[in-house]
Formats: C-alpha cells, structure tokens, sequence
C-alpha cells in the first residue's frame, strides 16, 4: 500500500465510529418501519466496522514500529477561552487491539444474537442498543483524550443499563439495571475527579500533555491520580469493592452477558489502567492498590462462582475473577502490561464463547438457568457441548490452550516481582488458577455429563424468555433438550478456534509484547512459556479438576443445593458484597442525606426565614405609623423638631 493510500485509510478511522453509530440511529429512530430489516442492519454495520479494522491494522502494520501512532482531529468539541476540549482518534497498537476485539467478538455475538432473539418482538430495538453499545465503547478506547474517553465511558454506562434492563415487563431486569447504573456512577466519579485534577495541574487532559507531565507533577499528584483512575476502573470492570452490580447483570439476555463481560464493559477498566501507564509507573503506591484490588478480586469472584447453580452466574462470578487477574498484572507495570492485554483478548474469545454455549444450553432447554437441572446435555448439543468445552480448557489454563500463555504469563511476572508482595501476588494467582479449574469442572460437570436430571417433569426455572411479553407463570412441564440453529452455532465455533489459539499466537515469539511496546514499554526481561510457578499452577488447576470430579462427577448431584458450611452459605450470598454496600455505602448515604435535608431546612432555609421574618415583622410595625390623619404627622414633625433642637443646644453646650 502506498503512504498516500495507508495516509487515507488511517484518516478515514471515523468510519469505526459512523458504522455503529448509523445503525443505533436508524433503528432507534426509525421505529417499528425497521422491524423486518432491523437486525440485518445491525449486524451489518457491526461487521463494517470489523472489516474497516481489519484494514487499518494492515495499514498500521505497515509502518515502523515506531511510526503506529495518529492522532487524528476530528473536530473541536467545546472552544472556549481558556479550555479547548476536541474529539479526536488516536490510532495506535493498544487502540487497534481493542478495536478488534470489540468488533469481532462483538459481530459475532449481534450474528448469534438474529436466532437467539428471533422470537422477540423487540428484536430491532434490540440491535439498536447493542449498536449504541458497540459505538460507545469504540470512542472509549480510540479517543486521544481523558474528557472524550469520558464521554465513551458514560456512554457505555446508558448503553448497559438499557441492555441490562431490555426485558422491562419483568421485575428483576430493571433493578438489575439500575444497580449497575448507579455502582458504575460511584466509579466514575472517581474518574471525572481524576480528569478535573489533570486540567488544574497540568493544563490539559489529552493523552500527551498528561503523560508528558505526569512525571514533573510530583508523586502526590501522580498517586491520586492513581488511585481516582483505579476508582473508574473498580465500577465499569466490576472489582471489589464495587463488584456486586456484576452478578445481577445476568438479568439481561445472554447476548448482552456474552458482550458486557467477554469484549466491551468489564474491560474498560483495564483499558484505563494500561492507557495510563505513565501515571502508574510514577506511583509505585497507585499500582500497589492495582494489584491489591486485583488479587483480592480473583480471588473473590473464584470462590463466588464455586456456589452458583445458576450457569450465568458462575460464569459471571468467572469473569469478575478473570478480569482480577488482568488488573492484577496491569499494577505489575512494564513486566505485566502485555500480559493484561493478552489475557484480556484471549477471555474475549474463550469468555464469549461461554456465554454464548450457555445460551444455547437455556435455548435448548426452554430457558432453564439451575444446573441441578441439567445433565448428560453433551449427547444432545453436541456442537455446543464441543465448543463450550473448548473454552473450558482454555479458561482453566490447559496447555495449549488460550488460558495457559496468557495466565501462565501474569503468574509468572507477579512470581518475579519479588519480595513478599510479589510472592503473595504469586500466591493468590496460583490459588486462584485451582479455584477456576474446580467451579468451571463442576460447571461441566453439572451441566454436559452424568444422569439426565430433567427428564422428570419439574417447575420450570426459565429466566429468559424471548417473546418480549409477559410469561405465564412456572408450571409443571417435561423438558426436550435440543441444539441451537446454525445462525448461533456457527459464532461460537469462531469462538472456540479463538479459544484453543489465541493465547499461543499471542505469547509465542513475543508477537503482542513487540506490537505493544511502542506503547506499554518493553518488559524487563522475557518470560518463559514453561516456570515453576507456571507448573505449580497447572498442577493446582489439575488438582481442582479431580476434587469437582469426586464431588459432582463421581456421585448424583441433587435437586436441590445441601445448605452446605458458613463458607458456602456465604458465597451463594455473594461474600455479602450487597450486604458490605448497603453498610458502608448505602446507609451512611442515607444519613448524609437526612443530614443535609435537616440542615437545608432548620440551617440554610430556617436563617432565610428568619430574616424574611424579621423583616416583615419589623415592616408591620412600621406600618401602624402610617395612619393617614393629617394631625398625626404635624405632630410627629413637631415632636421631631422639638428634638432636633434640643440635640443642637446639647451639642453647642
């Protein structure tokens, strides 16, 4: 390609952004004329934007290493004196991994979507808003500035909560909605805070001036900086303490579940954290927090998913862990950088994958969600059942799967950090790779091997109907297990390739740390695909698998979940992360608030009133004065001039 023509193709990159955008606007502006069509279009223009970032990244390929970088303006946003904020693009490697991963997986997620959604009577509507939600995350992670950034990151907050929330007629989406909206909201005032700190101490909040400034503003304002961005980065990637919002996502279709936790909302976070490493790599304390929130959140997210019967769940509890772990290397610095970002593309596959096998194990079994439920279904989804399985290997870290390099990778850089930080991050990653091999084994256990648990007629436990209208109530009926059409097959096929290559192809050879470093720095050293802490790990995750087997594989699971020891009642309960916010968070609001209200009324509002009160009193008595009789007043003047004089002879004498 000439440099004229890779010069064009890198100019026209708004067309990322107008593809996505077009489709959300013509579907939810057009109304029920798009209903026929509606979907086609979404899909479409998805894929466009696939296609057109396909192309970019050949065209940026193309260049030096050194050379991937474009900022391109796009135009000014708001010029005033003083304060220039602008849209622009930047298009560089970090950008492009993202762009292609959103695209991608998110294509095949709208392709799976047109069978899983096709009896929805709001199935244009729909599209729309995973349209809506593809656009917002591309402006978040190609704008070239923090208030930009915002504005994709917001975006993707109104996005999710409409996705969440799509089936309204139902009680617990639309709660499950609003809990994700305001969670997110505490993060992200954390973030504007950070944006607002950048423009007062550094005059600007593009990319280049704050990186370029970050070093000289002192280790107080780097820290806090730190922290704020972590803040963000704790409500949209769903780490402790702001967690819980995560869970209750599930409410939404799995089409959504697949998009929000594989390749858009939970990884905004990470993002975030990597894009601003100059700022973290000034303040040891900031990524100390990182990793910190990430280890404990692995953790957390691991031990939550070994008590869910519900197959969403678990996987949800899955993905908090998973993106634990990313965050827990991006606070690694140069040494985990590209780690985080191979972890983060390899989930995106093997994630989605997932989500979307258990969406075709609900639509085979009418909707069904409890895997006590479920059983011996590999005989009967054998496509699902082989690329659900793939993932599965993938997520728990087999080698040569996706999981191994890119997990292996974040173990060994924490093992390596060194001192007893490095080893109790080390630690945590190793427990946590044993912890995912058993809740995902029982997971497949439960769900694809043993005797049929649904033969016998039972109340239906569907979560999920597709019929945009308000189902009848639970009822007794017999269950016929079946494999999903072709049209939602055939994704998590790409899904499943994604799953079994994308970590080797990734790691091996260093393709991605040498396509990354202009942007993340080069890692101190490299790392070996074979380490001890690796070994160790694969040997606790193989631990995992034979401790689930004995307890889900070797004797009947039951109907219903034994009540079990306080630490199992306690992870059902979700470690109480609800419990933990309506405490520290909830109720002290709750209090501020009546607290302001009573100052507003008895403080502010009761001076306001006392000096109206005042004031009118003291006028209507003054007001008596007035009486309108002529006499009156002469003898007031009277009274008056008495006094005037006999205060002058006082002077004078």
């Amino acid at each position: 390609m000439t440099t004229l023509a890779a010069t064009g193709v890198l100019r026209a990159s708004w067309l990322l952004l107008a593809f996505p955008v077009f489709g959300a606007a013509v579907l939810l502006i057009g109304g029920r004329r798009t209903d026929k069509w509606g979907h086609l279009l979404g899909v479409t223009m998805s894929l466009a934007s696939f296609v057109y970032g396909m192309i970019a990244y050949f065209t940026l390929l193309g260049y030096p290493a050194a050379e991937r970088s474009r900022d391109l303006h796009m135009f000014s946003w708001v010029p005033v004196a003083g304060f220039q904020a602008n849209i622009g693009i930047l298009i560089d490697p970090l950008s492009m991994c993202f762009v292609l991963l959103i695209t991608g997986v998110g294509s095949l997620i709208l392709i799976y979507s047109v069978g899983y959604m096709a009896h929805d009577v709001e199935r244009r509507r729909f599209f729309g808003y995973l349209n809506l939600f593809i656009a917002a995350m591309l402006l978040l992670v190609l704008a070239d500035n923090y208030l930009a950034l915002y504005a994709g990151w917001e975006g993707v907050g109104l996005a999710s909560y409409l996705l969440i929330g799509f089936w309204q007629f139902k009680p617990a989406p639309p709660v499950a909605a609003k809990k994700a909206f305001i969670a997110n909201r505490v993060g992200d005032v954390g973030l504007s805070i950070a944006i607002m700190l950048m423009f007062a101490e550094f005059g600007s909040f593009n990319f280049g001036p704050v990186f370029a400034s970050a070093h000289s503003g002192g280790t107080g304002v780097t820290t806090a900086l730190g922290l704020l961005l972590l803040l963000g980065a704790c409500g949209k990637s769903a780490q402790v303490p702001l967690q819980s919002w995560l869970l209750d996502a599930m409410e939404g279709p799995t089409p959504v579940s697949a998009l929000i936790h594989a390749a858009t909302m939970v990884t905004a976070g990470v993002y975030l954290i990597v894009r601003s490493n100059p700022i973290f790599n000034d303040s040891p304390a900031a990524q100390l927090a990182v990793t910190v929130v990430g280890a404990v959140t692995l953790l957390v997210g691991a031990i939550i998913g070994c008590a869910k019967d519900d197959i969403k769940k678990a996987l949800a509890g899955s993905t908090m862990s998973q993106i634990g772990y990313m965050m827990l290397a991006a606070g690694l610095g140069p040494a985990g950088y590209v780690f985080a970002i191979a972890h983060l593309l390899a989930h995106g596959f093997f994630k989605a994958g997932l989500f979307l096998g258990a969406g075709s194990v609900m639509h085979g079994m009418e909707d069904e969600v409890n895997m006590r439920r479920y059983g011996a279904l590999r005989k009967f989804l054998p496509y699902t059942f082989v690329t659900f399985g793939l993932g599965y290997l993938a997520i728990i870290g087999i080698p040569p799967f996706s999981g191994f390099f890119t997990k292996d990778g974040i173990i060994d850089a924490a093992w390596e950090k060194g001192g007893t930080s490095g080893w109790i991050l080390a630690a945590c990653a190793i427990t946590g790779a044993g912890i995912t091999a058993f809740y995902m084994t029982r997971v497949m256990l439960m769900t694809y091997f043993g005797a049929k648990r649904w033969d016998e007629p039972g109340p239906q436990g569907g979560a999920e109907p597709r019929t945009g209208q308000p189902q009848p109530q639970p009822h007794e009926h017999a269950l016929h297990p079946h494999e999903s059409p072709w049209v939602m097959v055939f994704p998590m096929i790409i899904l499943a390739i994604g799953s079994v290559g994308a970590g080797a192809f990734l790691i091996i050879n260093g393709r991605l740390q040498s396509f990354l470093a202009p942007v993340v720095g080069v890692p101190p050293e490299a790392h070996g695909i074979w380490t001890w802490p690796g070994i160790i790990a694969l040997a606790l995750a193989l631990a995992g698998v034979g401790l689930a087997w004995t307890m889900y594989g070797r004797v009947p699971v039951p109907a219903m979940a034994p009540r079990g020891s306080i630490f199992a009642r306690a992870a059902r309960q979700d470690l109480y992360g609800d419990a933990f916010n309506e405490s520290v968070l909830m109720r002290p609001g709750q209090w501020l608030t009546r607290l302001s209200v009573y100052f507003d009324n008895r403080g502010v509002d009761g001076l306001v009133n006392t000096i109206a009160a005042i004031i009118g009193g003291s006028s209507g008595r003054l007001r008596r004065i007035q009486t309108g009789f002529a006499r009156s007043y002469a003898l007031s003047m009277l009274i008056g001039a008495v006094l005037l004089v006999a205060g002058l002879l006082v002077v004078r004498l």
